[in-house]
């Protein structure tokens, strides 16, 4: 389920480690950009039904780092939706990326 390298045409790819995990987790999100002057936010989601966590950063455009990484600790179990938007100047999104992971609760307890 993880995006690759970028391919032509393309201004993001995503990478999430470890794709299943027991709780709590810690996951490894890696987005991949491609340099534009247009870009200017990159924001990355992890939720469940149940948990919600974010993170955005501001990018210099083409002058941003290729590679961002983000880390979100102890996720509880569930499964979690990754999201990476790719903001312009004005907010309008550029691009978007979705990946999807499962936190498995450990020992079998409820």
């Amino acid at each position: 389920m993880a995006a690759g390298p970028l391919g032509a045409g393309e201004r993001l790819s995503l990478r999430v480690s470890p794709a299943v995990s027991f709780a709590p987790a810690n996951l490894v999100v890696r987005a991949t950009i491609q340099a534009d002057a247009a870009n200017r936010a990159v924001e990355v989601v992890a939720e469940s039904i149940e948990f919600y966590r974010s993170s955005e950063i501001e990018l210099d455009g083409e002058n941003a780092p290729r590679t961002n990484t983000f880390e979100f600790r102890s996720l509880p179990s569930g499964t979690y939706e990754v999201r990476v938007t790719l903001r312009g100047g004005d907010g309008h999104q550029l691009a978007n990326v979705r990946q999807q992971v499962n936190v498995i609760e450990a020992g079998g307890a409820k």
